[in-house]
């Protein structure tokens, strides 16, 4: 099936082998495994995710409610700032909700405990493991959990369980082995009272050469040692590896390097790469013909990255950008009004399906 570019392209059998390392872990450990909507929504695979995950997680009404309605299974709703007029939705779609602070609790646990649902706080221990300031939840000054337990003390008996989110893309054991020491440590005196306690996202267990096996002692040890439920919520891990984003070559330039010009963009579809600094990638990497893969907005540091070809490179060759699964489709956006990329999915049949295009409407009506 030949699509127009630019679109997403969303292997299903990746997935699968990445939800089949979720399954084991949960199998072996006893851990329950939440989807974070923060960094993948794209429901139209979630049929297929919801046989190995236990559910969801949110940070916002809108995805506690995406959860609800298109993954079913446990829906847990946290967000670092509920507004009155949006809790009492966010209450009716959830079994779970995990505030950030101490006063935020106090604002709306009557609401939540009337409507039976659980009710948790986000603690922040202070530590994490996070290549980048921007995304360390323990950074200076964070306003991400409660930090001083004896603010937290005079709620414990109003609270059925605690979140802990302190890793960023942590793919060493021993470091996550060290930090749940610490934790466990720290915590011991309430953990063994709570019901259940997340210990989040960022832990990278699905990419290749992970010690799975590990981790699920390490996790049912813990669980058994406070009688908790464990709870993970795996983002990037989930889906790593498993989408690439297909473009286009629309031109080729050469300005003292060899520069190729694609129809496609790091702002508006990729937009990690500029946040972090980063660049994607590309396989094999190899060849003789070096170019730099550039988007089309009007951004001067609109760069995928540069990478070897075997190949020179002409007008019209399509290019697939790597790991465009996590942090794409649930941030792109319509700078420079360029084409927003549509969405495809490789079936488990090798079959490839449209499930999404955008539209000149879209953009028109995403304005005013």
């Amino acid at each position: 099936m030949t699509l127009q570019t630019p679109y997403y392209l969303l292997d299903k059998s990746v997935l699968l082998r990445n939800l089949e390392k979720i399954s084991y872990l949960r199998q072996t450990s006893g851990v329950k495994c939440v989807l974070a909507l923060k960094a993948f929504a794209t429901w139209s695979v979630f049929d297929l995710m919801a046989e190995y995950m236990d559910g969801t997680t949110s940070s916002s009404l809108y995805e506690v409610r995406l959860g609800r309605e298109k993954f079913g299974g446990e829906t847990h709703a946290y967000s670092v700032a509920w507004a009155d007029h949006e809790i009492d939705e966010a209450i009716g779609h959830c079994d779970k909700i995990i505030f950030n602070s101490v006063a935020q609790l106090n604002r709306y646990a009557d609401k939540a405990e009337a409507a039976g649902k659980k009710v948790g706080l986000r603690l922040n221990p202070g530590i994490s493991h996070s290549h980048f300031i921007l995304a360390d939840p323990a950074r200076p000054f964070s306003r991400l959990g409660e930090w001083d337990m004896e603010h937290v003390r005079p709620v414990l008996d109003r609270i059925s369980g605690v979140m802990f989110h302190f890793n960023c893309e942590n793919d060493a054991f021993e470091t996550l082995d060290a930090l749940l020491t610490q934790i466990e440590d720290r915590y011991a005196d309430i953990l063994h009272k709570l019901e259940w306690v997340s210990l989040g996202g960022g832990i990278s267990f699905t990419k290749d050469g992970y010690p799975l096996d590990r981790l699920a002692e390490r996790l049912k040890a813990m669980s058994e040692r406070f009688g908790v439920q464990l709870y993970l919520e795996p983002g990037d891990a989930s889906v790593t590896g498993s989408t690439t984003l297909e473009v286009t070559v629309l031109d080729v330039v050469y300005n003292g390097k060899h520069v190729a010009i694609v129809d496609s963009s790091t702002e508006a579809h990729m937009l990690d790469l500029l946040t972090y600094d980063e660049y994607t990638s590309v396989a094999p990497n190899t060849g003789p013909h070096t170019y730099i893969v550039c988007g089309k907005t009007c951004l001067a540091g609109d760069i995928f990255g540069e990478f070897r070809f075997e190949h020179e490179l002409k007008i019209g060759d399509r290019i697939s950008l790597l790991d465009a699964a996590s942090y794409t489709m649930v941030k792109k956006n319509w700078f420079n009004g360029v084409q927003m990329p549509s969405i495809a999915v490789r079936q488990l049949d090798g079959q490839v399906e449209l499930v999404r295009e955008f539209t000149f409407e879209d953009y028109a009506q995403s304005l005013s």
